[in-house]
């Protein structure tokens, strides 16, 4: 905290956005020229000239130090003409004439025919200046042009300062910046989107902790703090909250008083509808960057604006105006009580514990896939065997009816049998008739 509020007291003040943008045209610079020194979007400077957004920490001290130097090459500039025709005046003024000179004794004696006479070495020249005045402005535009390109190289360099800076911190460092600076903010705009006091610093945390799993494509973004606000957007309005038991209903009001009608209404509206009037009022996007976010079209989110003013109007009748509910809806985001979120580091270490427990789940889950796969290698048969044929039905056979009769010599062979003795070798030797 100590080294960002001595860095941020060097910081030249911003100016308005009116001055910023006539600064940028006296200079001949277009958007697209400035937002490449910048390292930003050519539509964030001009939401910054517009002034529905304002730049924040190193991007807000590269776009003061630019500025700065073109207000300081703008004033040499214009002081330089000032004293441009002062000077030549002044000269013309104090200049004296030469006195007149007496004729040389050679050009007395040598009156019979005129001869060109040349300076001696080290004599001074004869003949007058006839006129000094363009020599000086010649010199002046000279150094004008040089300070002038001293300055272009000075801006350049100031603004390379903050993607410099930013090159020295470490991931940890960075994370933590961008923490500090971008949380408050978004727990805020959270609770205003859910109107859940838990619910908002659940996203915030999860967002970030999202943010620090991915940081390698979240430090080269144009715009983090905007990357971390639609991932807590997508998490906050998730309709599987639904089921969630504390989740169901909005909290009530915590003995606040100012804007509750507003946040009410908001609350009312679908949640398409109460996130597109967020960006767009709340946070001052314009509208190709609010499609964007939402993942819609340039036409749906305008309609989707249209419809959630109305709406609002409706419930709000002193809010027809569309300046004045972008203008509650602003002070509503910045005003409104939020919960405090975890620190820094809390949440750093939460997303490392969380990539650690589904690293392990994946883990085991791929060795039980290995496992059951390598089972059924080993246990199943090596060779093919083939089902037996299903029966087939036979033709052409009577079907039994149970026992037949039996005629004079099946119950001969009968009575013959009975009457051999049930052991000896009578029973197993044939009998020869």
């Amino acid at each position: 905290m100590t080294q960002s509020t001595t860095r941020s007291s060097l910081v030249p003040p911003l100016p308005s956005p009116e001055e910023c943008r006539r600064l940028r045209e006296t200079k001949a610079m277009t958007e697209r020229q400035v937002a490449v020194a910048l390292g930003v979007a050519p539509t964030t400077v001009k939401s910054w000239e517009t002034g529905r957004t304002t730049p924040r920490g190193r991007r807000r001290e590269a776009y003061a130090r630019l500025l700065e130097s073109y207000a300081a090459e703008l004033e040499e500039t214009k002081r330089a003409k000032q004293q441009q025709p002062a000077t030549s005046t002044t000269d013309e003024q104090q200049e004296p004439e030469d006195p007149p000179k007496p004729e040389s004794p050679d050009k007395t004696a040598r009156a019979d025919g005129p001869t060109l006479r040349k300076n001696l070495p080290g004599e001074p020249s004869r003949k007058k200046p006839l006129n000094r005045r363009p020599v000086r402005t010649v010199e002046a535009d000279n150094r004008s042009r040089q300070n002038a390109q001293r300055r272009k190289e000075k801006a350049a360099a100031l603004a390379g300062v903050a993607a410099a800076e930013a090159a020295r911190l470490t991931p940890a460092q960075a994370f933590d910046e961008l923490y500090a600076y971008a949380s408050p903010a978004l727990v805020r705009q959270t609770y205003l989107l859910t109107g859940r006091r838990t619910l908002a610093q659940e996203s915030v945390e999860r967002a970030f902790q999202q943010a620090w799993h991915r940081w390698p494509e979240v430090a080269v973004d144009r715009d983090p703090a905007g990357w971390v606000r639609g991932a807590a957007y997508d998490y906050a309005t998730s309709p599987w909250h639904r089921f969630r038991r504390g989740h169901r209903h909005p909290d009530p009001p915590n003995g606040e008083r100012e804007g509750r009608t507003l946040r009410r209404a908001l609350l009312d509206l679908p949640p398409v509808y109460r996130r597109t009037l967020l960006l767009y009022d709340g946070l001052g996007l314009d509208l190709p960057e609010t499609a964007a976010e939402t993942e819609a079209t340039t036409p749906a989110t305008a309609n989707r604006l249209l419809h959630a003013r109305e709406a609002v109007a409706e419930r709000l009748p002193g809010l027809e105006d569309s300046a004045v509910l972008h203008e509650q809806v602003r002070e509503l985001a910045q005003t409104v009580s939020a919960p405090a979120v975890a620190s820094a580091s809390t949440v750093r270490l939460g997303s490392e514990r969380r990539a650690k427990l589904w690293t392990r789940v994946a883990i085991a889950i791929t060795v039980l896939i290995i496992g059951a796969t390598a089972f059924t290698v080993i246990t199943a048969p090596r060779k093919y065997e083939p089902t037996p044929a299903p029966g087939q039905r036979v033709g052409g056979v009577p079907a039994p009816h149970g026992p037949q009769k039996l005629d004079k010599q099946d119950l001969k062979l009968r009575d013959k049998l009975r009457t051999v003795p049930l052991n000896g070798p009578g029973r197993v030797l044939p009998r020869v008739p």
